[in-house]
């Protein structure tokens, strides 16, 4: 049921945002442990508590609601990514309307990166184990196992 949900939720993604350009997580990891590759600028797309919880190693977050690109080079290969991929697309988007060439959302984002076993980590640089749920309706998106405890109300501003 989770896999169909994902496959639907990035199909939704792609109709809404056409001209962006996605990356599989499978393809993403091969890619960072590529030597032989110039790894891509990682954009966390997702609000500071989120972030905090985890993300992926060499990630910087970029405000989602007020975002600053004036320190990336338009030609550099970016992969941004948030939750699920919705955000993530959104700001996709706005950075090719800026003239960024080379920009790709990650599908499914840390969610799905994080399900497939994919290591995530905390902003100290140790491993983590969990993710930001983001809600408690997109948190079931994720592996059980995988979901971070927030307290009573998930807390999802910047």
């Amino acid at each position: 049921m989770q896999q169909s949900r994902f496959k639907l939720l990035k199909l939704w993604i792609w109709f809404q945002f056409p001209t962006v350009r996605s990356l599989s997580a499978e393809d993403l990891d091969r890619w960072l442990q590529d030597p032989t590759r110039t790894p891509p600028i990682l954009l966390d797309v997702r609000t500071v508590p989120e972030f905090t919880v985890s993300h992926l190693k060499t990630a910087q977050r970029i405000d989602p609601i007020a975002p600053d690109w004036s320190h990336l080079p338009k030609h550099f290969a970016i992969v941004v990514y948030c939750s699920v991929g919705y955000r993530s697309a959104r700001l996709a988007q706005q950075l090719q309307e800026q003239g960024f060439t080379n920009v790709q959302n990650l599908a499914g984002s840390i969610f799905q990166w994080a399900n497939e076993g994919r290591s995530l980590y905390e902003s100290n640089g140790k491993l983590a184990r969990s993710v930001h749920p983001y809600n408690a309706q997109w948190g079931k998106l994720l592996k059980p196992e995988l979901r971070a405890t927030i307290g009573e109300s998930i807390q999802t501003t910047t």
